[in-house]
């Protein structure tokens, strides 16, 4: 079952309305089978093997015939918040993935169960649902965790503020009498999100039609990092931004004075499967944007896109919040 974007809490929802956070992980289904814990995530691919920390855990404390909804997640200790980039670096460690696993043990944060001991529970509504739920995972390890869940908007814009940093995105709303229904947008979601500055490094399009922007932050050693790319630009934005965007300098020997290559590399825009480099049109970073953004913030880069919302021509690169590394 999926979830429909919206920009404010529903008014109403079938049953009343429950609000859950919206995990920064990977939507997964889980299967308990008698010899072995499937994990498939929302495309169909298969994940159980490069989580078998999870699955093995799974397969001595949940019940043959179950079946359920949740959303992986890798807490990274030293940060303090969720890490997206360990997730994906499970897929990736090859021979080091039980070493992996031992550095960084992952979780599941569970929101509905599909079969419960082998009978098909998705006719139930929520509200049953959930009770279900809750009595699969009572007294469950650590690494499967029962979803928090509240019916007071209040509790729930709270948490928007309040675990932003622990890499919450924002929330997902339900109806309490709603059936599951897979492959249905019966769910809302609203993200988090808020407004930031970045350089202007680069645009996508051309210089007198900008389609997106490319984003940057200095680092320690005053060099601009790429830090996200936006949505593509309304047409006012556009002419904005053609106004005021000139094409980077040379340096003496006749370089370009940029500190990005051309095209943009593949690795460094973030999107899993993506293995094609980004061409687009280098520009003085010398103009400062203020872009809207969410949570899902890792390593010095926004790996959903921002919004580009105005140029902040009161304000210096110098101005703008250093790069994160870490």
């Amino acid at each position: 079952m999926q979830a429909t974007a919206v920009t404010a809490l529903p008014a109403t929802c079938p049953g009343g309305c429950v609000y859950e956070p919206k995990w920064d992980g990977w939507r997964a289904l889980l299967f308990v089978s008698p010899h072995r814990v499937l994990l498939q995530s929302r495309t169909g691919k298969p994940l159980a093997a490069y989580f078998p920390d999870l699955t093995r855990m799974a397969c001595g404390f949940l019940p043959v015939g179950t079946v359920l909804d949740g959303e992986l997640i890798i807490w990274d200790e030293v940060r303090g918040r969720t890490s997206f980039a360990l997730l994906h670096r499970r897929i990736t460690a090859g021979r080091a993935l039980l070493r992996e696993a031992t550095a960084h043990p992952a979780h599941m944060v569970f929101f509905d169960v599909l079969q419960l001991a082998g009978r098909d529970v998705m006719a139930d509504p929520l509200a049953r649902r959930r009770e279900h739920l809750a009595r699969v995972l009572a007294d469950a390890p650590r690494s499967l965790t029962l979803c928090p869940q509240t019916t007071d908007p209040a509790v729930a814009l709270a948490w928007l503020d309040e675990w932003w940093a622990a890499g919450v995105e924002g929330l997902v709303i339900k109806g309490l009498a709603t059936p599951y229904q897979p492959g249905r947008r019966g769910w809302a979601k609203l993200r988090a999100r808020s407004t930031t500055e970045a350089i202007i490094g680069g645009v996508t399009g051309t210089l007198v039609v900008p389609e997106t922007v490319l984003l940057g932050r200095l680092d320690d050693a005053g060099r601009v990092r790429y830090a996200g790319r936006t949505v593509p630009l309304a047409p006012h934005q556009r002419r904005e931004l053609a106004a005021i965007l000139t094409p980077t300098g040379r340096t003496r020997r006749g370089e370009v004075d940029h500190p990005w290559p051309i095209p943009l590399p593949a690795a460094w825009l973030g999107q899993l499967g993506n293995t094609t480099p980004l061409p687009y049109q280098q520009v003085a970073p010398a103009v400062v944007a203020e872009v809207e953004v969410d949570a899902a913030f890792e390593y010095g880069r926004w790996r959903h896109q921002p919004r580009f919302v105005r140029v902040r021509a009161d304000l210096s690169v110098y101005d703008v919040p250093p790069h994160a590394s870490a």
